[in-house]
C-alpha cells in the first residue's frame, strides 16, 4: 500500500490549490517567513513533549479511553512534526498510541469504545493512514466500510426524501447525521480513497453526491436549500448551521415572525471542507456562497457566532480549509488583506501555556481538556509550517 503524507496539501493529487482563486485579494508570492517557522518550531516541540508526558503509561491512550479519537488526535498530531527526529524521539509512545486504537478495533470494522462510532472511526482512521505502516492497511479498508455504511438514508417506498440522508451521524443515541461527522467521515474516505490501491470488493463507496446533497441542505442559501428554516440575511447567507433545522448559534426573527437559523464559523469551515472532499467544481454557487461568507466573516479572534466556544475546532477547520485552498492571504469583509497564516500562528504561540499545552476557558464540547486542545493547536500551527 502506497501511503501519502496525508497531513499536507502536498498529499493531494488534484489541484485543490486552484480553489485559492475563489477567495479575492489571495497572493501566492509573499516571502518566507523564516523567523516565524522557528517560533512554531519551538511551539510544536513543546506541544509534542508536554503530550507525550501525558500518556497513559499502562494503557497507551490520550484521554478519556472509551474516546480512542483522542489518541487518534494526538497520534496525528506528533506524526506531523516536521522534524523527523523529534518524531522518532517519541516513536515507543506511538508504538503504544497505536496498539491502543487496534485495541479499539470492533467486529463491525468501526474503531470505538462505548459510542460516538464514527467520529471515533474517522479520526482514528485518519492516524492509521498517516502513520504509512502497511500493516494496518486491512483494518483501514475495514474502518472504510464501516464508515461507508454509516451514511444515512431513512428513505421509504413513497416517502419523500429525509433531510438526513446522505450525511453521517455520531453512531450513538444522536441517530441524525450531523455537519461535523459528516466532513469528518469525507475526509477520512476522501483520502482512504487517494490512498489505498484498488482491491476486489472495494466495489462499495461513499454516495458523495448524496452526501453533499446533505450538506447543501446545511447551508444558508436560498435557492439551492429551499427548508424553512434557511436565512438569506447578509449575515447569514452562504454560511452554514450544524444540521438541518438546528444551529448552535441561534435563531434570526423576521419581521413576518418566521424563523431562521445563524450560519457561523466552524461549521462553515466544515462545509467549505466536505466541498474540497468531494472535488465540487471552482465556480459551484455553493462553493462560491460559503467563500464569500467566510471572508466577510473572518477572525481569529473568535469562532463567528460561537464568540469563544469550539474556538480551537474552528482553527482546527480554518487552518485545514484554507491550507488545502492555497491561501495565504484573504481579504476580509472590510476590504482588508490579511495573512491568515501570520495571525492565526501568532493567536496559538501567545495562547500556549509555558508548559506547552493549550486550553480553552469556554467548556463547550470538551474544550477544557487539554488534550483535545493542544492536538487541535498543534495541527493547526502544522497546517500554518508546511504551507509558509
Amino acid at each position: 500500500m502506497k501511503y501519502s503524507d496525508l497531513g499536507f496539501c502536498k498529499f493531494l493529487s488534484f489541484p485543490l490549490c486552484l480553489l485559492s482563486s475563489l477567495f479575492l485579494g489571495v497572493s501566492l508570492h509573499a516571502a518566507d517567513p523564516v523567523s516565524l517557522k522557528l517560533e512554531i518550531g519551538r511551539a510544536l516541540d513543546k506541544g509534542v513533549a508536554w503530550l507525550n508526558g501525558e500518556q497513559n503509561a499502562t494503557s497507551g491512550n490520550w484521554g478519556v479511553a472509551e474516546y480512542p479519537a483522542l489518541t487518534g488526535l494526538a497520534l496525528r498530531a506528533m506524526l506531523g512534526h516536521p522534524d523527523p527526529s523529534v518524531v522518532g524521539k517519541f516513536s515507543k509512545n506511538q508504538k503504544a498510541g497505536f496498539d491502543f486504537i487496534l485495541s479499539k478495533v470492533q467486529s463491525d470494522g468501526g474503531i470505538y469504545g462505548k459510542g460516538l462510532a464514527s467520529y471515533n472511526t474517522s479520526i482514528c482512521m485518519l492516524a492509521l493512514l498517516q502513520s504509512k505502516d502497511p500493516s494496518y492497511e486491512q483494518v483501514v479498508r475495514n474502518a472504510r466500510k464501516f464508515l461507508i455504511n454509516q451514511q444515512s438514508d431513512f428513505d421509504k417506498k413513497g416517502v419523500a426524501d429525509n433531510v438526513f440522508d446522505g450525511g453521517v451521524g455520531y453512531g450513538s443515541r444522536w441517530a441524525h447525521s450531523d455537519l461535523s461527522n459528516t466532513h469528518l467521515a469525507m475526509e477520512a474516505l476522501f483520502y482512504a480513497n487517494k490512498s489505498l490501491k484498488s482491491k476486489e470488493g472495494d466495489e462499495l463507496d461513499l454516495d458523495w453526491d448524496a452526501a453533499i446533497a446533505f450538506v447543501q441542505k446545511c447551508q444558508n442559501l436560498p435557492g439551492s436549500n429551499n427548508e424553512k428554516w434557511v436565512s438569506g440575511h447578509k449575515d447569514d447567507r452562504g454560511g452554514f448551521v450544524y444540521f438541518p433545522g438546528s444551529s448552535m448559534a441561534g435563531e434570526r426573527k423576521g419581521k413576518d415572525g418566521s424563523i431562521a437559523l445563524r450560519s457561523y464559523g466552524s461549521m462553515s469551515y466544515a462545509g467549505l471542507l466536505s466541498f474540497i472532499y468531494a472535488e465540487m467544481k471552482e465556480n459551484d454557487p455553493r462553493l462560491v456562497a460559503v467563500r464569500d461568507w467566510l471572508r466577510a466573516h473572518y477572525t481569529i479572534k473568535e469562532n463567528p457566532g460561537m464568540g469563544e466556544q469550539g474556538l480551537y475546532y474552528y482553527y482546527h477547520t480554518m487552518a485545514k480549509a484554507l491550507s488545502l485552498s492555497g491561501m495565504k492571504e484573504i481579504k476580509d469583509g472590510e476590504g482588508k488583506m490579511r495573512d491568515w497564516r501570520k495571525e492565526l500562528a501568532f493567536e496559538l504561540l501567545n495562547q500556549q501555556d509555558p508548559k506547552g499545552f493549550w486550553m480553552n476557558e469556554n467548556g463547550r464540547w470538551w474544550e477544557r481538556d487539554p488534550i483535545l486542545v493542544t492536538a487541535y493547536a498543534l495541527l493547526s500551527l502544522e497546517r500554518v509550517y508546511y504551507s509558509l
